[in-house]
């Protein structure tokens, strides 16, 4: 979240060259020639990924078993964020990494379907347009886990996300989620944010409840 705001504010402020370096710590894709509307998507499309590997996993684990399976599942997540890419040099581990850190995000990215909708309805964001987001796109990316929590923040937000991205200079293209019915602001990065923020608040809370009525 600080690095999101980091970004934000140095759009706001027009520094843009310095906005791309900022973004270039967070995200994996190729940032020095992204204009401003890219360096939006692509922190936003960040933040909601990170609801679901950084905030509603480790809380899902550590209620079902305790710091010990939320330090486990952390390592899982901490591996494939290092390895779990194609290369000749990681081929191996980073596919066997890749696919151990989907099935552990499985369902708490499905959990995340239902809490991001609600998160919008309690900030007055687009809901219906979340909702109908997941449903239509969640499933087009080709993780079986980011694209739904991508959809449901650009439901909510009435932006569109995915598209072109470059890394090292080579280009992968990822289905486009989500309708355009504005262009993306700077002011969706907060947005994204403070959405995050209230889906956190959720898991939390629901995380506890559960807690309570079975006993665990």
């Amino acid at each position: 979240a600080d690095e999101g705001i980091n970004v934000f504010n140095l759009i706001f402020e027009g520094r843009l060259n310095k906005a791309r370096e900022q973004l270039s710590m967070i995200v994996g894709r190729d940032t020095q020639d992204l204009n401003e509307s890219e360096i939006i998507r692509a922190t936003v499309e960040t933040v909601a990924e990170s609801v679901v590997d950084g905030v509603i996993s480790p809380i899902f684990y550590a209620a079902l078993g305790g710091a010990p399976l939320a330090m486990a599942y952390k390592a899982v997540n901490t591996l494939d964020s290092m390895v779990g890419y194609r290369n000749q040099r990681h081929e191996e581990l980073g596919c066997f990494s890749a696919r151990l850190d989907d099935a552990a995000n499985f369902i708490p990215a499905r959990i995340s379907a239902v809490l991001i909708p609600i998160a919008s309805l309690l900030m007055r964001m687009y809901c219906i347009g979340s909702i109908k987001t997941i449903l239509l796109d969640g499933g087009k990316s080709p993780s079986p886990n980011s694209g739904i929590s991508q959809a449901g923040f650009a439901g909510a937000l009435k932006i569109q996300l995915g598209g072109d991205n470059y890394y090292e200079g080579v280009k992968h293209s990822k289905p486009v989620i989500g309708f355009a019915h504005k262009d993306r602001e700077i002011k969706d990065i907060k947005r994204s944010i403070y959405l995050m923020y209230v889906v956190s608040t959720l898991t939390l809370l629901s995380a506890v409840f559960m807690l309570i009525i079975f006993d665990l």
